[in-house]
């Protein structure tokens, strides 16, 4: 249990759920809980407008990577992972052929990768940038759908917005979501 340190395994690119899973299993299925007694995807959750719908989305911030806590003092614990179907093999490991050990993370990597997963957990909708007052936005979903206005207000509290929007030759005060609305270029 000493000697747990953390490792990137390269997985097939948008297979990482799935090689995570397998491996969940296999580590269940051998007892090998405190050798590998985490495996993670570091992800974000990005929320989105489709078709007038607010869907949720979980994009990978290392596309084709995965991180490990393991213990590779006995060559089996690496052997379980790498023969995992999906597991391309440990970053920083020689290629094929080579007998060299895995590289493993610095501790100021591991907290700054495992910081940025629960800054993101923590907060649960993170939009990128805030709206400024009398910035020009298109309204995206709605009934007010299409039409462009100006922002008057904004409650960063609620992630809403009033925006003004002309209707019929008249301004028209509207409040909308964060989510609703995107800058105009």
């Amino acid at each position: 249990m000493a000697d747990l340190k953390w490792y990137v395994v390269r997985a097939v690119s948008g297979q990482e759920k799935k090689v995570k899973t397998y491996l969940d299993n296999e580590i269940a299925r051998q007892g090998l809980e405190e050798v590998i007694p985490q495996v993670l995807i570091p992800s974000e959750k990005i929320y989105e407008m489709r078709n007038g719908k607010k869907r949720v989305r979980e994009r990978n911030f290392f596309p084709g990577y995965m991180m490990v806590s393991a213990d590779l003092t006995n060559g089996e614990t690496q052997h379980v992972i790498t023969s995992i179907p999906g597991v391309i093999g440990f970053l920083g490991a020689g290629g094929m052929g080579t007998s060299k050990d895995p590289v493993a993370l610095r501790q100021n990597e591991v907290n700054r990768i495992l910081g940025k997963v629960d800054e993101v957990e923590e907060s649960e909708e993170t939009l990128g940038t805030p709206f400024i007052i009398g910035e020009g936005v298109k309204v995206m979903d709605g009934p007010f759908n299409g039409f462009i206005g100006t922002v008057e207000e904004v409650f960063e509290d609620r992630k809403k917005l009033n925006v003004t929007v002309k209707i019929f030759g008249r301004n028209t005060p509207v409040e909308l979501n964060y989510i609703q609305v995107e800058k105009e270029d």
